[in-house]
């Protein structure tokens, strides 16, 4: 049954959504119908597609009380919209339906699990959230909440564990028909840790066992959790809050986290190897990943950052947008990442310039362009290494988005100052990547309001949002020293 809350969320985006033209959203990153968009929720497979759900606030561009969106893809490129697939309806989700993961059950319905938010004063009567895990169960397009939820409440929390900061639960069922869930919990410690719980049939949950805590070394609280087995090892995802930076690897703030392990399959400890970060760009949180029937590990996330998500351009209708999907490999033991390959399917017409010179700035026939997927390969020349390359995107007179590569200190830095948000949030961002004497190749998508940089064949990636206006098609390149330049550029047709 549809609530009144539910039908009066589709009944706003099927008025509104469909007169946002196509030209003002990126052609082929997912976007909400209208209104707010931040967390992926429940991205999996059910009969045949892909699903993506996200945390959603139709009716205005800002966060508002979270409902549920709904998009369909059979390709990662190319998104159906649905009807919003739940709303704030009920006293155990009445200030939200937070995030959460879907699974496909035996009968052939789809159960999404997610976090339900009440709101209550405490003894001083400040308000409070307290959060629990709930389910609803549907065949695709409209889920029925569980009479008896919620299926998770403080009572199922280890000692010491808080009500207040329990969410974000990610689902899965494993080969011997156990369901797990990987859910994100503050500890006695003010600081974050992941809790695992299983059940037999993904309504009735026991708490297993804590798979890894922050103690307060990597930010706060721990959100969004994924977990699951990749190349031989164990990857723990999650998004810490309130970090401070640690070198290059990790900025201050909100980031997404990568932990490398491995995990007894028969008492599910895991045990942490070694650290890294997800993403090196500016905007990239809450991470949720799937495994496709041809048994590729596909992740996506939340393509903003929350301390600057007040940035907006002016009367816009949407706000927020997904990454592209990327699959995920270890290599080097070392979480990598490239663009799913269904995106080569859309290349166009092919330019290619090989060791081209560059000393200054220099332009390349046939490469411009605002969706665009281009290789930069960048060798040193002569005898005295280069001291800086930069390739300019979205340029014109006043607009320019730098990427920007130092080989004496192995850093590139994303520089989005000029990319059109007049506003005064962080612009840039460096990072480490490994030394190649002086050589590093970029893979850069562009796709109207975004750049993702891809470093030497996928060891890292980094992900910014840029809001330049559509005519800043310019691309050059640019030395401070002499460079060979490789360039292959393909325009995206979507």
């Amino acid at each position: 049954m549809v609530s009144t809350q539910l039908q009066k969320a589709r009944e706003f985006e099927a008025q509104y959504g469909p007169h946002i033209p196509a030209a003002e959203r990126p052609a082929f990153h997912a976007t909400p119908t209208i209104g707010w968009m931040n967390d992926p929720n429940g991205f999996s497979f059910y009969q045949g597609k892909c699903h993506l759900f996200y945390q959603y606030h139709p009716y205005s561009n800002e966060w508002g009380p979270m409902h549920w969106g709904h998009l369909t893809t059979e390709d990662f490129i190319h998104w159906e919209r649905l009807p919003a697939a739940l709303a704030p309806d009920q006293p155990f989700d009445a200030a939200g339906c937070f995030s959460g993961g879907a699974v496909e059950l035996p009968d052939g319905r789809q159960l999404l699990m997610y976090t339900g938010v009440q709101r209550e004063r405490d003894e001083e009567g400040f308000l409070r959230d307290i959060q629990t895990q709930c389910v609803a169960i549907g065949d695709g397009l409209n889920y029925e909440k569980y009479a008896l939820n919620p299926v998770l409440t403080k009572n199922d929390l280890p000692e010491g564990g808080s009500a207040i900061d329990f969410r974000d639960p990610k689902v899965w069922q494993a080969a011997d028909g156990t369901y797990y869930a990987v859910i994100g919990n503050r500890t006695p410690d003010d600081s974050g840790a992941i809790l695992l719980y299983q059940s037999r049939d993904a309504l009735k949950w026991d708490y297993v066992r804590t798979l890894d805590a922050c103690h307060n070394q990597y930010g706060k609280m721990w959100e969004c959790p994924d977990f699951f087995p990749l190349d031989g090892g164990q990857i723990l995802l999650t998004s810490p809050q309130d970090m401070y930076p640690i070198g290059l690897e990790f900025h201050a703030g909100n980031n997404a986290l990568c932990l490398i392990g491995d995990c007894d399959p028969k008492s599910m400890e895991f045990h942490r190897q070694t650290v890294q970060a997800v993403d090196y760009g500016l905007d990239f949180y809450a991470p949720q990943t799937l495994l496709t029937p041809d048994g590729r590990r596909v992740m996506i996330a939340w393509m903003q950052n929350w301390a600057t998500a007040g940035a907006k351009p002016a009367h816009c209708r949407w706000f927020g947008q997904m990454t592209l999907p990327r699959e995920l490999f270890l290599r080097n033991g070392r979480l990598c990442q490239r663009p799913v390959r269904e995106l080569e399917a859309c290349r166009g017409q092919r330019v290619l310039h090989r060791d081209i010179p560059v000393s200054g700035e220099v332009n390349l026939p046939g490469i411009q362009g605002r969706v665009v997927d281009m290789t930069v390969t960048v060798r040193p020349t002569g005898g005295e290494m280069y001291r800086w390359f930069r390739i300019h995107v979205a340029k014109d007179g006043a607009h320019d988005t730098i990427i920007r590569y130092k080989p004496s200190e192995s850093t590139l830095k994303i520089d989005r100052t000029r990319s059109g948000l007049p506003h005064d949030i962080v612009h840039t961002r460096s990072f480490l990547v490994r030394p190649q004497n002086g050589e590093v190749k970029l893979r850069i998508i562009l796709d109207r309001f975004s750049v993702e940089v891809f470093v030497n064949d996928g060891e890292q990636a980094a992900s910014s949002v840029i809001y330049t206006r559509q005519e800043a098609d310019a691309i050059t390149f640019e030395a401070d020293g002499q460079v060979l330049v490789d360039v292959e550029k393909y325009d995206l047709m979507v």
